[in-house]
C-alpha cells in the first residue's frame, strides 16, 4: 500500500455494521505454507440500520482466495470485487450463509498477526485487526457470532488442538491426521478468537467456583518447559477467587486455558476461554526467574483472566473504545495485585509507570485522550495513554463515589451489557445511576488529552486556627486540543500535625472522609478549601495515593518535605516525598552543571537518605523504593530543554557522592539484608532482597573501584539461590569497566545459553550499561546467535532497551539515532507493529538542545520518506513531525 492509501480514521464516522453474523463454523486443514480455511458464516442485515445497495464488504489480507458459495451456490466472479485489505460480495439477500475457502501462508506471517507459526507451534493474534489474515470478514469488534472450529492436523507433529471454548469432539483422520472440535457457546467479536496447535505439554488443575462448578485449568507450553508453570497455576487459581470475592464474578466455561509461546507481539491476549501468552509472562523457577518476574506473572495472568468479564463477556463497540476494556481491566489487575502483595508498594510502581512514560505521551506529539479520536493503524494506540491512564480514570471514578457504589455500577454494567458491544459513555452511565451521581464533567478525562498541572497555595490564621488551601488546575495544549475545560479531580488531602499525626480522623468536616483523607473534588479552574478550627498549623499532605494523573507544582520547602518523608501515614506520599526532594536536587544540580559550577549535594538530602538506611521499616520494599533515584528519563520531562550529558553528570554525580558519603550505612544496611533463608516470595523477603540489592547498587556505583565491595558482589553472584539476586549483581557491575564485569557476564552467558528467557535479560543489562563501551556492545550483540530480529522479546531486550539508555542513545555523534533508524526500517519489512513501537523514543525531538534536535528531526525525515513503509511506522513518524 502507497503512503496515499493510508487513511486516517474518525471516532465520529462511527456507523453501526450493515450485516451481523449469528455463527460463523471454521475448519482449518493445517499445513505450514498452504492452511486451507473454510469458513460458513450465518449473515442477516442489521435492521438498526437504513438499506444500502446490496453488497457486502468484508475484510481480507494476504489472502488467496478459492472459493465463495452463497446458499450452498458458487458465486460468480463478477460479482466479486477484491483488493489488498477487502472483498465485495454484490448482490447478496438479507439473510444467507456465506461460504468461503481461502488458502494463507503462516510460515512467511513474520508480523504474528493472524495465524502464523511460532517455533513450530499453529498460533493466532486477531487483535485488533488479525482475523482478516485468516478469512474475509466483518472484522470489527461490534460483530458478534458463535464460534464452531473444526481443527484438523498431523497428529505426529501437531498432537495438540486447541480453540476457544469446550471441547465437543476429537479423533484420528486418515493419512496420520487427527481433528479437534471446539464450540464457544458465547457471542464474540472476531479478535477473540484463538487457535494454537502443537507438540505442548500441559500442567494441569481445577477451580471449583463459589457455586459448585468445577473448571478444568491447563497452561501449555513446549516440553523443555517443564516444570515451570506451577506458579502461573497459583495465580490463575488466585485470580478466579478474588474476581469471586471482590466482584462476585464466576467464570463460566468448563475450561480455562492458556498457552505460553516464544513468538508474540504483546504480553497476552485474552481470547475467550484460551489465553495466549507471551513465554515471558508464564515459565518461572526461582534460577530463571527474578521477583519482578514472578509479580509480574501474577499480574499479567490477573489481567488477562479478568478480562473475560471486562473485555469478553463486555467488549468495545469499536476500537475508539478500547480503554473501555483495557483501562478497566488495568484497575481490576492493579487492585488484584494490591490485595495479593504491598499495596503501597504495587501504587509506586504503577505511578513511576504513568509518570515515566505515560506523562511523557501527554507531553509530546502523539499525545491522545484515553479515548481517542483519529487513528490510522489501531496498532498504535495500544499506548500507556489508554491503558495506564485509562486505569487512573477508573481509579477516581472509585475514589469519588467509594468502593460501595463502585461495585454496584459494575454489577449495572454487567446486567445492561452482558454479551454486548458498548461504549465508554456506556460504562460511565453505569456509575451514575448507582452512584446517583452527576458525572457529565467527568467524562472529560475520556475526551481531553494532556496532563493537568495543579498549583497549591496554602494560608493560615493563628487567631482564628483557620486553614486554607487554593487549588488551581491548568491543561496545556495539545495537538488538536488548544483550549482545556476543567476537569473533575479527585483530592485526597492529609493534614497532619507538629508530631506527624493525622488530624483528619478527629476533625469534625463536610468533606467526604475516604480512610485517614478527606476527599476534595476540584470542579472549577480554581477552588479554594477551608478547615477549621485546628489548635496548629498543618503540614500538608496532598495527591494522597496519587488520587489524580496530575504534575503537582511543588510548594512546601524542603523541612515540610523531610517531615512528610519521616510521618506522612499515606505510605505513597512518604515515598513521594523522597522521589521529590531526589529530583530537586538532581534538576537543581545539571541546571548548576550547566552554568559551571561544581557538584555539591545539599546535606538535606544526605541526612534524609541517612534516616532511610538507619530506621527500621515494616516494609524493606519500601525503604529500596524510596532510595532509588528518578530515571534520567523521567527528569528530562522536568527540563524545558534536555541535555542529556549533564542531566547523566547529575545523576551519576548524586549517586556517587550519596554512595561515598553514606559508605558504612549502605554496608551495614546489606550485611542486614543479607541471608542464607531459603528461596521465599512472601513481601517481606521480597522486601529484604530489594533492600540489600539497592545497597550493593549504591556500593558498587562510588568513583573509585573497591575491590573488597567488586568481591562482596562476586560472592553474591556464585553463591545466589535465586535469579533475583544474580541479576542485582549484574546490573550494578554492568557499569564498570573492569574484568570481573566480563567474566560475569561470559559465566552467566554459558550458564544460560539455551535458555531464551534467561538471556533477554542478558542482553537488557548490556543495553542498559552506562559503561564506555556499550555502543560498540550493543552492535555485537545484533549479531548473537540467540539474538534474532524476527523475535519481538529479542527486539525488545536489546535495540528496545538500548533506546531507553538516555545517556548512551542521545551520544552527540548521532550514532544511536543511525543505529535505531536502520534497525526500524529492517524491522518494518518483518512486523511493523514491532518497528512502529521503537520509532517513539525520536518524536521527543523538540525537547532536546538543537544539536541532538536536528538530528533526531531529520532521523524522522529518513523513515518518513522510506518507500514502501508501513502504515504502523508512518502514522508515528508523521504525527511526531507534526
Amino acid at each position: 500500500m502507497s503512503k496515499s492509501e493510508f487513511k486516517t480514521i474518525h471516532r465520529s464516522d462511527y456507523l453501526p455494521p450493515e450485516f451481523l453474523v449469528d455463527s460463523i463454523d471454521l475448519t482449518f486443514h493445517l499445513h505450514e505454507l498452504k492452511t486451507r480455511v473454510i469458513a460458513r458464516s450465518k449473515y442477516k442485515r442489521n435492521p438498526e440500520t437504513e438499506k444500502s445497495p446490496d453488497s457486502i464488504k468484508l475484510f481480507g489480507e494476504q489472502l488467496e482466495l478459492n472459493q465463495v458459495l452463497i446458499d450452498g451456490t458458487e458465486v460468480n466472479k463478477n460479482r466479486l470485487t477484491i483488493s489488498d485489505r477487502e472483498l465485495i460480495i454484490s448482490h447478496v439477500p438479507d439473510t444467507f450463509e456465506l461460504e468461503i475457502d481461502t488458502t494463507i501462508n503462516p510460515q512467511a506471517n513474520s508480523s504474528l498477526s493472524g495465524l502464523y507459526l511460532s517455533s513450530s507451534i499453529f498460533c493466532t493474534q486477531c487483535e485488533a485487526e488479525g482475523f482478516r489474515r485468516i478469512t474475509y470478514y466483518p472484522d470489527r469488534p461490534d460483530v458478534l457470532a458463535k464460534y464452531s472450529t473444526r481443527i484438523e492436523a498431523e497428529s505426529e507433529k501437531y498432537p495438540v488442538l486447541l480453540s476457544n471454548g469446550n471441547l465437543v469432539d476429537e479423533g484420528i483422520l486418515e493419512n496420520g491426521y487427527h481433528y479437534a472440535q471446539w464450540q464457544d457457546p458465547y457471542p464474540k467479536p472476531s479478535y477473540l478468537f484463538a487457535l494454537v496447535a502443537g507438540n505442548l505439554i500441559f500442567e494441569p488443575d481445577t477451580f471449583t467456583t463459589r457455586s459448585g462448578k468445577v473448571v478444568d485449568l491447563y497452561i501449555y507450553t513446549e516440553p523443555r518447559n517443564e516444570g515451570t508453570c506451577r506458579h502461573a497455576i497459583t495465580s490463575l487459581k488466585k485470580s478466579m477467587k478474588w474476581d469471586e470475592d471482590v466482584y462476585g464474578l464466576e467464570y463460566d466455561l468448563d475450561r480455562y486455558m492458556i498457552v505460553a509461546v516464544d513468538d508474540f507481539n504483546m504480553g497476552a491476549m485474552e481470547n475467550k476461554g484460551l489465553n495466549i501468552f507471551n513465554s515471558k509472562y508464564v515459565l518461572a523457577t526461582q534460577e530463571t526467574a527474578t521477583d519482578q518476574d514472578y509479580l509480574n506473572i501474577e499480574g499479567v495472568i490477573a489481567h488477562e483472566y479478568f478480562h473475560n468479564w471486562t473485555g469478553n463477556r463486555v467488549t468495545c463497540r469499536d476500537w475508539f473504545q478500547l480503554s473501555l476494556k483495557e483501562g478497566l481491566t488495568v484497575f481490576r489487575d492493579q487492585e488484584f495485585s494490591s490485595d495479593m502483595n504491598s499495596r503501597p508498594v504495587q501504587r509506586i510502581k504503577d505511578v513511576r509507570i504513568l509518570r515515566q512514560y505515560q506523562f511523557r505521551e501527554d507531553g509530546g506529539p502523539m499525545a491522545h485522550p484515553v479515548r481517542p479520536d483519529t487513528y490510522m493503524e489501531i496498532n498504535n494506540f495500544y499506548t500507556v495513554t489508554v491503558y495506564n491512564k485509562g486505569a487512573e480514570v477508573v481509579r477516581m471514578l472509585h475514589t469519588l463515589i467509594g468502593p460501595e457504589s463502585f461495585r454496584k455500577g459494575m454489577d449495572l454494567y454487567f446486567q445492561r451489557h452482558d454479551r454486548d458491544a458498548v461504549t465508554c459513555d456506556d460504562f460511565v452511565a453505569a456509575m451514575a445511576d448507582a452512584s446517583g451521581r452527576d458525572l457529565e464533567q467527568y467524562k472529560l478525562w475520556y475526551s481531553q488529552a494532556g496532563t493537568p498541572e495543579i498549583e497549591i497555595s496554602e494560608s493560615w490564621s493563628d487567631q482564628s486556627g483557620e486553614y486554607a488551601i487554593n487549588l488551581k488546575q491548568n491543561t496545556p495544549e495539545t495537538p488538536g486540543q488548544s483550549v482545556k475545560l476543567p476537569f473533575h479531580l479527585p483530592v485526597l488531602a492529609g493534614l497532619l500535625d507538629p508530631d506527624g499525626k493525622d488530624m483528619v480522623k478527629t476533625m469534625d468536616t463536610d468533606y467526604p472522609k475516604r480512610n485517614d483523607s478527606l476527599l476534595l473534588e476540584l470542579t472549577e479552574t480554581e477552588q479554594r478549601f477551608v478547615f477549621g478550627p485546628l489548635p496548629h498549623k498543618p503540614v500538608l499532605s496532598v495527591m494522597r495515593t496519587f488520587s489524580a494523573p496530575v504534575k503537582r507544582e511543588g510548594f512546601q520547602d524542603k523541612s515540610a518535605t523531610t517531615f512528610l518523608m519521616a510521618h506522612d501515614s499515606d505510605l505513597f506520599n512518604r515515598w513521594d516525598a523522597s522521589f521529590s526532594l531526589s529530583k530537586s536536587i538532581i534538576i537543581d544540580l545539571a541546571d548548576s552543571i550547566r552554568s559551571g559550577a561544581d557538584l555539591q549535594l545539599d546535606s538535606t538530602h544526605v541526612k534524609a537518605v541517612k534516616s532511610l538506611l538507619v530506621t527500621e521499616s515494616s516494609d524493606d520494599s519500601l525503604t529500596a523504593l524510596a532510595l532509588q533515584l528518578p530515571e534520567e528519563s523521567y527528569l528530562g520531562l522536568s527540563l524545558e530543554t534536555i541535555d542529556p550529558d549533564q542531566l547523566h553528570e547529575a545523576h551519576s554525580g548524586v549517586k556517587q557522592e550519596l554512595a561515598t558519603q553514606l559508605f558504612a550505612d549502605f554496608l551495614r544496611c546489606y550485611q542486614n539484608k543479607t541471608d542464607d533463608a531459603p528461596y521465599s516470595l512472601s513481601p517481606q523477603a521480597i522486601g529484604s532482597r530489594s533492600l540489600k540489592n539497592v545497597c550493593l547498587d549504591y556500593l558498587v556505583s562510588r568513583p573509585e573501584i573497591d575491590q573488597d565491595i567488586i568481591s562482596i558482589a562476586e560472592k553474591q553472584y556464585y553463591l545466589a539461590s535465586n535469579m533475583t539476586d544474580q541479576i542485582a549483581v549484574l546490573s550494578s557491575i554492568s557499569n564498570l569497566m573492569i574484568d570481573a564485569r566480563d567474566e560475569l557476564f561470559n559465566h552467566f552467558e554459558q550458564k544460560w545459553l539455551s535458555y531464551p528467557l534467561v538471556m533477554d535479560k542478558w542482553f537488557t543489562m548490556q543495553a542498559l550499561s552506562q559503561a564506555e563501551d556499550t555502543f560498540e556492545k550493543v552492535e555485537k550483540l545484533m549479531r548473537h546467535p540467540s539474538f534474532s530480529i524476527k523475535n519481538p522479546n529479542k527486539v525488545r531486550a536489546l535495540i528496545g532497551a538500548f533506546s531507553q539508555n538516555q545517556f548512551h542513545f542521545h551520544h552527540l555523534s548521532g550514532r544511536g539515532y543511525e543505529f535505531l533508524v536502520d534497525k526500524i526500517l529492517q524491522l518494518d519489512r518483518i512486523n511493523p507493529q514491532i518497528a512502529a513501537r521503537l520509532t517513539n523514543p525520536l518524536i521527543l525531538w523538540r525537547r532536546f538542545e538543537p544539536q541532538r534536535r536536528e538530528m533526531m528531526n531529520n532521523s524522522l525525515q529518513t523513515i518518513k520518506e522510506t518507500k514502501q513503509i508501513s502504515r504502523d511506522v508512518f502514522e508515528i513518524a508523521d504525527g511526531g513531525l507534526a
